[in-house]
């Protein structure tokens, strides 16, 4: 061995050696498990995000004292879609207008819009209120839905694919 002179300063190979192991198997154990959390936090996501639609939708039903949710005009069905501000339905009802609001009021055919959705649906049938209201916080989803007349959503996609 040889002895440092003043002012030598550094690490030995042996001292590098051992720290690049010790990083080594630290990578090792941690990398697996960062991705097994990443997977389960995803899985975790979609899920909540079809709760909240799923509870979005029945509570718009409850509010427009709806049973079941009408059957688009044109004769077909829903479609799946990221858009809140098209679902569960933005096809027209009844000659293109909602009858009546949860109060009775008869819906003003300037305000209305088509449908019962869940992102700025009009709650009123008074166009001085300019009244809507949001179901859910966002209008665009990560993942796609679509939903039977009973009010069932179901997840097309997760938007995790």
């Amino acid at each position: 061995m040889r002895i440092t002179e003043r002012g030598e300063k550094g690490f030995t190979l042996i001292e590098l050696l051992i720290v690049v192991a010790i990083l080594g198997v630290l990578a090792a154990v941690v990398i697996p498990n960062v991705g097994r959390f990443i997977g389960r936090g995803e899985k975790e996501a979609w899920e909540t995000e079809l709760s909240n639609i799923q509870t979005a939708v029945i509570s718009m039903m409850v509010d427009n004292g709806l049973r079941t949710l009408p059957d688009p005009v044109d004769g077909t069905t829903y479609t799946a879609t990221d858009n809140m501000s098209q679902f569960p339905d933005r096809s027209t009802i009844d000659s293109g207008r909602k009858l009546r609001d949860p109060n009775g009021n008869i819906y003003s055919d300037h305000f209305d819009k088509d449908g019962f959705i869940l992102y700025q649906h009009d709650i009123t049938g008074d166009a001085s209120t300019n009244a809507t209201v949001n179901y859910v916080a966002m209008e665009q989803t990560k993942g796609t839905y679509i939903v039977n007349s009973s009010g069932t959503v179901y997840q097309v996609t997760t938007g995790y694919e």
